[in-house]
């Protein structure tokens, strides 16, 4: 917990309740369902809390902005993202209903308001968002295909609406392949090493499609 104030100092004290709170609510949910490396369960804070909450050092979500994310699984990065910007609305979205059950009962549990659940693939939603997040789900390319449709044409926050993505490693080829399918998009990466100094860091990057 102490990594989140690290960064995000100003969080209120119900926010830090929240956070506080997902440590004991995934180490019991993980030991019912597979969601976290078991080997990497003790660094829940800075392998999958901090990394989702990296998207809020690009940008602060102004109050009004729908957010999808994507294949989150137990709720990466629409929980964290959901508490530190409680006046944005998230959509979590994944095709296993097991997982979606996950995020849908810690949610409530710690008391979000700013949340709701679809089980399903992506390309079934028939909604727009101001952006879309997702962490590693798939390629970038095949992302963008399914949710091309999806952004809102309302622009109100200081980045233009579009996509956000949580990755690793060389990606050349795969933002490459998404300008191939639209060349009008602009491409941007940012090393997370920017924000954050650990070490985990140091490979991670978000993609800023817009």
């Amino acid at each position: 917990m102490d990594i989140i104030l690290k960064y995000f100092p100003d969080i209120t004290e119900k926010q830090k309740l929240q956070f506080e709170m997902l440590f004991d609510l995934y180490k019991d949910w993980n030991e019912k369902i597979n969601l976290i490396s078991r080997k990497d369960f003790d660094s829940l804070y800075e392998k999958h809390i901090l990394h989702s909450l990296a998207i809020a050092k690009f940008i602060q979500f102004k109050n009004g902005t729908k957010v999808l994310d994507i294949g989150t699984g137990g709720g990466f990065p629409g929980i964290p993202l959901a508490i530190l910007f409680p006046n944005a609305t998230f959509t979590l979205c994944d095709s296993i209903a097991k997982k979606i059950n996950v995020a849908e009962n810690i949610s409530e549990t710690i008391g979000l308001r700013n949340t709701d659940f679809v089980i399903g693939r992506v390309e079934q939603l028939r909604e727009k968002f101001h952006f879309i997040v997702s962490r590693a789900v798939a390629p970038a390319e095949q992302l963008y295909r399914w949710t091309q449709s999806y952004i809102d044409d309302d622009d109100f926050n200081s980045r233009s609406n579009g996509w956000l993505f949580l990755k690793g490693g060389d990606l050349k080829d795969e933002l490459k392949a998404v300008k191939q399918l639209n060349r009008k998009l602009y491409v941007e990466e940012y090393l997370l090493s920017t924000w954050f100094t650990e070490e985990f860091f140091e490979t991670k990057k978000l993609v800023y499609i817009y």
